[in-house]
């Protein structure tokens, strides 16, 4: 299973559903670092020194950060899904796809209504 960093945006129920699922989130609430405006550069650097992968629905700013960085251990960029079980699911099995995580971009994208 994957360790996750789950930035400020992404839904609390979504990182507690994933831990069911065996995942080990951690949340930006959970590391201290929330309402700090903390800059999508150190939340990646937190997640680097922890060995996590970023999980975000900041999908621009986290791409950006990808191209000019591979040396992470994955940054999951998701659309937001009012379907929570369904975000789950794409999001485990996008994850249990993988060999590893490390440098990796996995794209999430909700189904076209």
């Amino acid at each position: 299973m994957a360790r996750l960093y789950a930035d400020e945006q992404f839904p609390r129920i979504v990182s507690e559903l994933l831990r069911t699922m065996g995942h080990d989130v951690l949340t930006v609430q959970e590391a201290g670092n929330d309402n700090l405006g903390i800059p999508d550069e150190d939340v990646l650097d937190f997640a680097i020194r922890d060995n996590r992968a970023v999980v975000t629905l900041n999908r621009r700013d986290f791409i950006r950060l990808h191209r000019a960085n591979f040396k992470h251990f994955g940054i999951i960029v998701c659309t937001n899904d009012s379907d929570r079980q369904r975000m789950i699911t794409q999001i485990d099995e996008a994850i249990a796809s993988q060999k590893s995580l490390k440098g990796k971009l996995i794209r999430i994208v909700r189904p076209a209504s």
